[in-house]
């Protein structure tokens, strides 16, 4: 098994969980009763705070609304796509003709 393939293995589920949790997060935000500290919700919030803490800084709400969950979306699914989509980096370097 090659570097590349290992890094495809390892980055498509890795990046695939953080877009859902992302996802997740935003919808948690639909219901601002939803305490985060509390245990089926801090799944989600534990793993993404540390992204969006820092961003938060930069992106201040937008109409009173948090658009930094939007923006790692964003960025996290294009990341998939230009490491592992169809003529992704990783995806090129692992093909043999």
């Amino acid at each position: 098994m090659t570097a590349t393939t290992l890094a495809s293995w390892i980055l498509g589920p890795l990046l695939g969980i953080l877009i859902f949790l992302f996802i997740f997060r935003i919808v948690l935000t639909w219901y601002p009763q939803a305490d985060g500290s509390k245990f089926p919700f801090s799944l989600v919030v534990l793993p993404t705070e540390p992204f969006l803490a820092p961003l938060r800084q930069l992106v201040p709400p937008f109409g009173g609304v948090d658009i930094t969950p939007i923006i790692w979306v964003g960025i996290f699914s294009f990341l998939r796509e230009i490491l592992l989509g169809q003529q992704g980096l990783l995806t090129m370097l692992n093909y043999t003709p």
